[in-house]
């Protein structure tokens, strides 16, 4: 939803405000910052330290990129404040990721809607992925499916998040491509990804929504079974031998991408040099290196194909809360 330029101005003070005291805020200048909405450490931190270290590695940035931490609302803290404040600057990317796209859909992020900012690009991604147990009965999708639709509330899912999740929503998307309504589904919710894979090795949950890179050592210990990467095609190394969702005819895809946006109001020209940038880095062997160093597997979108891409995952997220009671 648009609003006026008067109250986005007095509103953007006002976060500015806040920002300032919290040591957030950093001054329009000629070098360049990457905002990640979130505490040090996380996801978002990964992110913005792939471009930081990336361009600096290259020399595709003259200067070291400042990295700022906003944590607030899973990304709405942030998201408010370039909205607010920082509209033109041209020197300013944001870390985002799925998750932003589907708190997004959830409405999670206030008055400003996907449309109100531009989308960059995406540097890496990881994809989701369907586990077992090594001794579960089904050896690929098709056999979980079929039991899925005799006995939905028998199979409990479990993944780190609630119900709205990204990982909530991996298993709900996977069950919709097999017409199994996604409000059928038994789904245990923990604390994050460890603590539900480790609750499938134990037996309290049957099947687990996770992500490929958190995987690999568990694939080399024999301890689980990966039915489907929700990738568009295989995945290489440790991963060549897990099928798609897809290739096993269900037509459900979930990439965890890394990327950035910018200000609504950053013009054309300063937004069309960090997608020729971005795109330059994300073509280095150097850089390839350095993303495969962080458990990242190669994602190349940029400008308005991304853009484009972003808003056609809102869409798809928005129609599923909507169609199982989420929506605001």
């Amino acid at each position: 939803m648009k609003i006026n330029k008067a109250f986005r101005h007095c509103s953007g003070l006002a976060l500015l405000g806040g920002m300032l005291v919290a040591g957030g805020a950093q001054a329009q200048s000629d070098s360049t910052e990457c905002i990640a909405p979130a505490k040090p450490g996380g996801g978002y931190d990964l992110t913005c330290r792939l471009a930081a270290n990336g361009l600096q590695e290259t020399g595709l940035i003259d200067q070291p990129m400042v990295v700022t931490y906003m944590p607030g609302g899973i990304g709405a803290v942030a998201y408010n404040h370039v909205n607010g404040v920082r509209t033109d600057d041209p020197n300013l990317i944001v870390a985002a990721s799925t998750g932003a796209a589907v708190n997004l859909a959830l409405g999670k992020f206030g008055q400003y809607d996907a449309t109100e900012v531009r989308w960059l690009g995406a540097l890496g991604v990881d994809y989701g992925a369907i586990v077992v147990n090594a001794d579960a009965p089904w050896q690929d999708l098709d056999e979980l499916m079929a039991d899925l639709r005799d006995s939905p509330g028998e199979i409990a899912f479990g993944a780190g998040g609630t119900i709205g999740s990204q990982d909530w929503m991996k298993a709900a998307l996977t069950a919709k491509s097999a017409d199994i309504a996604p409000q059928d589904l038994r789904y245990v919710a923990f604390e994050g990804g460890g603590e539900a894979l480790a609750a499938l090795l134990g037996d309290h949950i049957q099947v687990f929504t996770g992500d490929l890179s958190e995987l690999k050592s568990q694939l080399e210990s024999g301890k689980v079974r990966v039915l489907a990467a929700l990738s568009e095609e295989r995945m290489g190394g440790p991963y060549a031998d897990i099928p798609t969702a897809a290739e096993q005819g269900y037509d459900v895809q979930w990439p965890i991408w890394r990327g950035y946006y910018m200000g609504p109001e950053v013009d054309d020209e300063a937004y069309a040099a960090w997608v020729e940038r971005l795109t330059e880095l994300s073509e280095s062997e150097q850089f390839a290196e350095l993303r495969e160093a962080r458990g990242l597997f190669p994602m190349s979108r940029f400008g308005p194909e991304f853009d484009s891409y972003v808003q056609e995952q809102v869409a798809q997220f928005k129609s599923l809360a909507e169609e199982v009671g989420l929506s605001q």
